[in-house]
């Protein structure tokens, strides 16, 4: 049951995962450009950004008061439902209102934002201790299905787009609506988690209830509401029973420094622009859509394929020597691509020699595969 309650909560992630690559990928189609009357290089920094912005606010100042006061199940519900509301709005804007479809990227970035921040705390106060790492390796490997999903079918619908006309970018986006459903239909079956039923509403017997359908013994859930209880008490007698608690203790923020710089480093290695502007750097190489499509879905199948293999290397090599050596092994695909870009001529119809492509497409993909063991970050 730990397993499944887990599992369901990770997949949030592919929320994210399938979420960071529409908008990459109805960027590589015609119809949609024409749709919304050839946005420019700002517009379409412009709706990237209106994402992030929607992130950030849900995420940092509503994602936590969320989950602590109406529940972690309430904040990943109220995700869900946002990212669905979202779908419809970007897959159903009128022609030409570049404006709704901007609109719906604000909403799915608050709804994520919100949605990303109660999975990991569910998971951390119900996922039994022995799989916490593995379940955490799976949090990575759903925003690799996520993008997995998203890159195929669009790959499926770039081969038909002369039938199905707009259709070709409205079924990536509305594909959407799938896991976001999914996990709002299994959402009942799970538990709330112990640490709320007691903190917010001293309930005991609602937390053993909880930790009964998770834990194996009677002894091990006895012992697990003496620790939470403990725990409690100490951070609203020692510290401080609000978020300042994360300032006032010295061990604390040290850790909440160190949590910042390796979530805030992992932001600008450049993963998130390559999952939201793959395309149009594959547009300086090549000149032909399908193939550019069929190398972004190559791209999230071998995402997944890299994180299962740091899944089995974390617990090898270590979470530090991994991060480290990730950051290194990024930061150098990074700076060898842009010379090998930029330092090569480009053929008259605008891409590259095929030789470049092969080099460009090979480092991107070694980045990926240094960024997925080096997403695995310490505990």
């Amino acid at each position: 049951m730990g397993r499944y309650i887990s599992l369901v909560a990770a997949a949030c992630m592919v929320l994210y995962g399938y979420d960071a690559s529409v908008y990459n990928s109805v960027q590589g189609s015609k119809n949609w450009v024409a749709y919304f009357d050839k946005p420019n290089d700002n517009l379409i920094g412009l709706i990237n950004t209106a994402y992030t912005i929607g992130a950030i606010i849900g995420g940092f100042f509503f994602g936590g008061p969320v989950a602590d006061y109406l529940g972690r199940k309430v904040g990943m519900s109220i995700g869900c439902i946002l990212v669905i509301i979202s779908t419809f709005i970007q897959a159903f804007t009128p022609r030409h209102h570049l404006g709704g479809f901007i609109a719906g990227r604000v909403i799915i970035g608050f709804g994520q934002g919100i949605a990303l921040t109660s999975g990991p705390i569910y998971i951390g106060e119900l996922a039994p201790s022995e799989i916490r790492g593995k379940i955490m390796a799976f949090w990575q490997l759903f925003y690799s299905v996520g993008s997995f999903i998203c890159f195929w079918v669009a790959y499926a619908t770039a081969k038909y787009k002369k039938n199905i006309g707009d259709w070709d970018w409205k079924t990536v986006v509305m594909f959407q609506l799938l896991v976001p459903t999914l996990i709002l239909i299994l959402m009942p079956t799970l538990p709330a988690t112990p640490r709320w039923w007691i903190k917010r509403h001293g309930n005991i017997e609602k937390a053993r209830e909880a930790l009964r359908r998770v834990r194996d013994t009677d002894e091990d859930v006895e012992r697990e509401i003496m620790e939470i209880r403990e725990a409690l008490e100490f951070e609203k007698e020692a510290i401080s029973s609000n978020y300042s608690a994360l300032w006032k203790d010295r061990s604390v923020r040290k850790r909440l420094l160190l949590a910042f710089i390796i979530n805030g480093g992992q932001q600008i290695t450049g993963q998130g622009s390559l999952n939201s502007y793959s395309t149009k750097i594959y547009q300086k190489v090549f000149k032909d859509a399908n193939t550019i499509m069929l190398i972004n879905a190559l791209n999230a199948t071998f995402g997944i394929l890299f994180t299962l293999n740091a899944a089995w290397t974390v617990d090898r090599f270590g979470r530090k020597f991994l991060l480290i050596a990730g950051g290194i092994g990024m930061g150098l695909c990074m700076i060898i691509a842009a010379t090998v870009e930029t330092q090569t001529p480009t053929l008259a119809g605008g891409a590259k020699s095929h030789e470049v492509s092969i080099s460009i497409v090979f480092l991107l993909f070694l980045f990926i595969f240094f960024c997925k063991f080096s997403s695995l970050k310490p505990k």
